[in-house]
């Protein structure tokens, strides 16, 4: 399995907008469509080891950020020519089949995941309340086939971090995938 590292967006980027359809709701989705105190961008796909390690602490994090009022998003970028699973209709049971509380969206152009200089997935964006790049890194330290537990630590701290108005620090950690599957 080879593995991909995220680029690391420089903070203080604002994030790009985007709409996109969502495999969830059936409708299409603006960045912007709502505020919240602090936003969630993660690239994810379906068939990924990485994002199928993390998909249940995942879901849970979204759960609880959800509850603080965090807007949390997940987007597929893969080219589904390549790889079937990862096309929108099976996002959809994807999603189905792990509860996502939050929007699955299909980026059918890629233009979205290359606007985010996204490389991998999972690849982890937090967004303030202004939209202004805060944390761009990993979920925590496991990884299919080592001992670490799927904690969400890091993405956790860092999402607190923002909604108390609080600084996170500069020392990041990038997130590692799969390399997102391009055209």
């Amino acid at each position: 399995m080879a593995s991909t590292l995220s680029t690391m967006m420089p903070l203080g980027t604002i994030a790009p907008d985007f709409t996109l359809f969502d495999t969830v709701s059936g409708h299409h989705l603006g960045l912007r469509d709502t505020a919240a105190p602090a936003t969630v961008v993660a690239f994810f796909c379906n068939h990924c080891p990485y994002v199928l390690h993390i998909i249940h602490g995942f879901v849970e994090f979204a759960k609880e950020m959800q509850r603080l009022g965090v807007r949390v998003i997940a987007i597929s970028s893969n080219d589904p020519a390549q790889y079937p699973q990862d096309g929108p209709e099976q996002m959809t049971l994807f999603a189905q089949h792990h509860g996502f509380t939050f929007p699955y969206l299909y980026d059918r152009t890629q233009e979205v995941a290359k606007a985010y200089g996204a490389a991998c997935t999972p690849d982890l964006y937090v967004f303030d309340k202004d939209l202004t790049l805060a944390y761009r890194g990993r979920f925590d330290a496991a990884t299919p086939g080592n001992a670490e537990p799927v904690t969400g630590n890091d993405l956790r701290a860092a999402t607190t971090a923002i909604i108390a108005g609080d600084p996170v620090g500069p020392d990041q950690i990038p997130s590692i995938g799969c390399s997102i599957k391009w055209r």
